[in-house]
Parts: structure tokens; sequence; C-alpha cells
């Protein structure tokens, strides 16, 4: 029997074309006009199809106030993302005496000492500890409405990098797209929930590679108890492939923390797809004997062909100041992430070529 295959939702109603279309295009250019005008078009066809359906006034609501939250979210964070940034995860609860407060006191005015930026959830606890170890103009507050009080924090209250969100989901959206690497410090539901769908969805190719540690007081055993169950229960049981281990690192040491963060942009800067290549920019190429060790290696996470490096592909367009930078492009299957992520790995470990080398 044929299989169908789920491509999203159905065709727009026809209310894109015609006079509802051309006057769509007209409010588009009149507002000031835009290189991607094709999406916002689609956009309004969009919210006009909530007309056509007679939606409800609840479903209204939650579109409405989703993409005014991510309008606003995306303007805010738009200026600063030439910066790298840290997501701080972890419990509401920690007082400032506790061992897990001062660590992750200590990690933020770590990573903001080496030009990095923090997002946290502009709460108590560990939040706070993040904002007050990078400091208020290197921080971001990224709050939530709940049906109790939750001010933000005195290091980010009343800051332009302060936004607070009716929903969890558009929240979580900008915890991970606004982010270069992930602290996860121990905490309660919110904390595992906020862990096991960033780990979701790097393992299942939605969200870009990223480094992930999980961050324990010295000595402590809150990550190694929640690791031991991850391999004991969920990879023991074939619920999760042995390289979804290498998707996240866990330490009670700060100097290892932040190595793990900093290091994996030591050669690997970013990615995307251009088409059905994979192509990861890197600061320096590897040499012809480094691409064959590394196609012979990972063979096995290849559609076809092999591994090649190559220049800015001309669909990548000027995006300065990475155009410059050397490609590795692949044909990658789009499965095997937590072996993607051991070759990253391997292609931030490969010595530093000098230009004329």
């Amino acid at each position: 029997m044929e299989q169908t295959r789920n491509v999203g939702p159905p065709p727009l109603a026809p209310s894109g074309s015609g006079e509802v279309g051309e006057l769509i295009d007209r409010l588009v250019k009149t507002a000031g006009g835009s290189p991607h005008a094709e999406l916002l078009h689609e956009m309004v066809q969009t919210v006009l199809r909530l007309i056509e359906d007679q939606a409800d006034r609840g479903d209204v609501k939650i579109v409405n106030a989703a993409l005014r939250e991510l309008v606003h979210a995306f303007r805010l964070f738009t200026p600063y993302r030439g910066i790298r940034k840290v997501t701080i995860f972890g419990s509401a609860r920690t007082t400032e005496d506790q061992p897990e407060y001062r660590q992750a006191l200590a990690f933020a005015h770590e990573i903001s000492r080496l030009g990095w930026m923090v997002i946290t959830g502009a709460g108590d606890g560990i939040m706070k500890a993040g904002q007050g170890g990078a400091g208020r103009e290197r921080s971001f507050g990224v709050n939530i409405r709940l049906p109790f009080d939750q001010p933000a924090n005195e290091f980010i209250q009343n800051d332009s990098k302060l936004i607070t969100f009716k929903y969890f989901f558009t929240r979580k959206l900008i915890f991970v797209k606004e982010t270069d690497a992930i602290a996860l410090f121990p905490g309660g539901f919110g904390t595992l929930d906020e862990a096991f769908e960033i780990l979701t969805l790097i393992q299942t190719g939605k969200s870009n590679p990223l480094p992930v540690v999980c961050v324990d007081r010295p000595g402590g055993d809150y990550w190694r108890t929640w690791d031991t169950y991850v391999r004991n229960v969920l990879l023991a049981r074939g619920l999760i492939a042995p390289e979804d281990l290498c998707l996240y690192r866990v330490t009670d040491r700060l100097d290892s923390a932040i190595a793990e963060v900093t290091g994996f942009y030591r050669n690997y800067h970013s990615s995307r797809y251009v088409g059905d290549r994979l192509v990861i920019r890197l600061q320096h190429a590897p040499t012809a004997e480094a691409l064959d060790r590394l196609n012979r290696e990972f063979h096995e996470i290849l559609v076809d062909g092999a591994m090649t490096v190559s220049p800015a592909l001309p669909e990548e367009g000027n995006e300065d100041p990475i155009s410059d930078l050397p490609r590795l492009v692949l044909h990658f299957n789009r499965r095997d992430v937590g072996r993607l992520r051991q070759l990253i790995d391997a292609l931030n470990q490969l010595p530093t070529v000098s230009p004329a080398a």
C-alpha cells in the first residue's frame, strides 16, 4: 500500500489570490516593502484564514499573543546577533547561600568575561545568579507570566533586554533560537523539562548543533544521578543511541564547564543547509590528510559522496563576516546527530593550519 507523506498543513485558501492577494501585496509595499515579501504575504494569508474558518476568540488570542511576543523578541535580540550567548537554566528556589548558586554566579561571571552574554529566565535562584554574575549589560531576561507573581530580579528589572512571555512555547523557542550554548544547573520539573526538550531538538535535527553542559555543585551528584538514569534506563533499553550521550556533558568543575562551551567553537563556527547539503563553517579547514581520515571515520553518516572542503557556496549569499570562512560540505543523512556531534568534536581537535600552509 502506498504511504502518504505528511508534508505540513494543507494549501492556503484562495484568499491570497485575486483582489485580496493584490491588497496584501500593496499593504506590504505601503508598509515599506521587504526582500521577504512572499513570506509576509503568506503570513497575512494565514491570519485571513482565521476569518474563513470562523476561528473562536480563544484560538485567535493564542495566535495574536504568540505572534506579538515573537516579533518583540526578534526585535530585542537582533542588535546582539553577532555576540555569542549562553542560556542558563536552573531552579528558581536555589538560595544565595547554596553552592549551586555560587557555581552559577561564577560560571556567568567567567563566561561574560570571555565576551559572551547570558540569557536566563529573569527570576530568582539560578536565574538571578546567572544575571548577577554576568551583570546587567551582558544579560537578557526572558520572563514568564504565571498565575502567581514572578517579578524580575534586580539585575534585569526595568532593563531594555527584559521580555515577559505569556506562553511557555514561545519563551522556549527564544531560549534555544537565540543562544549558542546551554548550561543546565540543578532544578525541578521545569529544568528537567528544558533539558529533555533541548536534547530532543538537537537529537532530531530541529535545532542547530550546540554545546549542552550540565553543571553541578563541586562534588555534587544531581546531574550524575540523572546521567545514570539516562544510561541505565534510556540507553540500556535501546530508547536512545549510544552516540546520543555525546549531545551533553556532565561536570562539577567550573573550568570544565567553561571549556565545554567555548571549546565547541574552537574551530566550528556555525552550520546551515543549502538544499540537501550540510555546510559547516570552520575557522580553519582540515588538511587533505585530515579530510581523508574524517571521510573514513564518518562515512556512515553520508547519504552519498564524500565530505569536501569548499569556499562559501553561492547560495549562502554574502554573509559577512563569515563569507571568507572555509566550509566542510557533506550530504548528511540528518539522522545520526550524535555522530555529527562527534564529527564537530573531531574538527575542533584539528591542529590550526596557517594560511600559508
